[in-house]
């Protein structure tokens, strides 16, 4: 009997359309970009073209959103210059592309298909710090000292040429030693040294936030791999030191930006991680390792039980990640107003956060990007406090639903994947067990599903043999039953 042939592209349409998002482009707005003759230009901001900007993105992205370059300073410093794609110069605020933005908030990227923020004209073209093109964007610069402490700081408007186009894992891989000089920097002058400089200054920005409590998790989401629309393997993108280099220079743009806003007197989109409000119960878990955590909320104390329990067990080590993370509650946006009382990100260990470096795929940083702008033109917030209010709260509750839809789609693209091999023995390690279920973590593919049988005496971390009995592709269920 042939198995009937299930799109996966449909189903993850089917699913935005169920978690309130509108995955395609209304008629105004796909009217509005057909107009577009090319990417917008300003004469008037700084050239800053020659400088050996390079980007650093998954292989197949092409919104790319930033582009890095550094210089040594004397006494040991580096300035880093961070640049932003200018995408308010393209979309502007109320207009119909803005509008289908600003109800969505954010790219949703699933197995099958990505449904992004803006039309791809823009996001993967006219809005994109694209490879070898002239680009408008916002600089965000900073000078970090040997000890990895961030200096001064500047905010300013400039026109940027990507001159490399480099991927995560071939740079991580050249940093570690252990792969080639990627082509697109080797014919590129002097990013090689770039790159080298900028994983330097990232490492010493990793290790003072990590003296200051930053949290370093690891939970697994494996990407699906297709091919003619067909889920063919699952792979866990690992963090190495490109994508290191990255979220530390992106965290350190995102603070400078932040403490920008606040003292030129604009309110600010925050994103924050509170302090736990359930310390009590990451206390307990941490117990139950044998491990102390003191009294009240210490992010260097959970830090430091997070490097003990990676030492000691790497293999369990993404499931007690994910454990940590649910305790720890979600990130929220909230609004800062002037001089008000800051809520810092618990996770990352920094007080002045915002999201800054991403317009083309997340609303708050479009919304951010609006306020650094009005600043440096010196004038008045183009939103009002009721507004951005209301947009903290809209923005935290469409990015919990896109989370939920990437991971249903992730969950039908691994039943997809094992619906033909129904009855095969896997390894797995028990991820969950209490009254609601157990529920195991197959090694190979790297795939989550409930245990519906043979789970009496089974503890999270146990290792054991499962046999596949039936998958449910539109529900993203999978389900094994013990086999030793």
């Amino acid at each position: 009997m042939t198995t009937p042939r299930i799109d996966l592209g449909n189903l993850a349409r089917q699913v935005m359309i169920e978690r309130g998002f509108e995955p395609d482009f209304p008629a105004d707005a796909i009217r509005q970009v057909a107009a577009l003759s090319g990417p917008a230009a300003d004469g008037a901001v700084r050239d800053l073209r020659a400088l050996a900007w390079a980007s650093i993105d998954n292989d197949d992205s092409r919104d790319l959103d930033q582009l890095t370059v550094a210089e040594e300073l004397p006494g040991g410093a580096v300035r880093v210059l961070v640049a932003i794609a200018e995408v308010d110069s393209t979309v502007g605020k109320g207009s119909p592309v803005d509008r289908h933005a600003r109800r969505n908030t954010t790219s949703v990227y699933t197995a099958a298909r990505i449904f992004p923020m803006l039309p791809e004209k823009l996001s993967t073209d006219l809005t994109s710090l694209a490879a070898h093109e002239e680009r408008l964007a916002v600089i965000i610069e900073f000078v970090v000292n040997d000890a990895g402490s961030i200096g001064s700081s500047d905010v300013y408007r400039a026109r940027v040429r990507n001159q490399a186009k480099l991927a995560y894992g071939s740079v991580g891989a050249w940093l570690a030693g252990e792969g080639p000089m990627p082509p697109a920097m080797a014919a590129a002058q002097g990013v090689d040294v770039q790159i080298r400089l900028q994983d330097r200054v990232a490492q010493t920005l990793a290790q003072r936030r990590h003296e200051h409590g930053a949290l370093d998790l690891e939970v697994l989401e494996p990407r699906a791999v297709m091919s003619d629309g067909d889920v063919v393997d699952l792979r866990q993108q690992q963090r190495n030191r490109a994508t290191q280099l990255i979220e530390d220079f992106m965290i350190a743009a995102n603070g400078v930006t932040a403490r920008y806003l606040q003292a030129k007197g604009f309110p600010t989109l925050r994103r924050v991680v509170r302090s736990p409000e359930r310390w009590d119960k990451l206390r307990s878990f941490a117990a139950g390792f044998g491990d102390a955590l003191p009294g009240t909320p210490d992010a260097k104390a959970l830090a430091d039980f997070l490097v003990r329990r990676r030492t000691g067990d790497r293999l369990r080590f993404p499931d007690l990640s994910l454990s940590v993370v649910k305790l720890l509650g979600r990130g929220e946006y909230v609004v800062q107003l002037p001089g008000g009382p800051a809520a810092g990100h618990f996770g990352l260990a920094v007080s002045d956060y915002v999201h800054s470096t991403a317009p083309n795929r997340r609303f708050p940083d479009l919304v951010t990007q609006r306020l650094v702008k009005a600043a440096l033109n010196g004038g008045r917030s183009p939103y009002d406090d009721d507004e951005l209010a209301a947009l903290a709260t809209h923005c935290t509750e469409q990015e919990d639903a896109a989370n939920r839809v990437e991971r249903q789609v992730r969950k039908s693209a691994a039943a997809l994947l094992l619906r033909s091999r129904i009855g095969e023995p896997f390894d797995a390690i028990v991820t969950g067990a209490s009254e609601k279920g157990t529920w195991v973590r197959v090694l190979q593919p790297p795939v989550e599903g409930k245990l519906v049988h043979g789970h009496d005496g089974l503890d999270v971390g146990d290792r054991v043999g499962v046999r596949l009995v039936s998958v449910n592709v539109e529900r993203g269920f999978i389900d094994f039953d013990r086999s030793g």
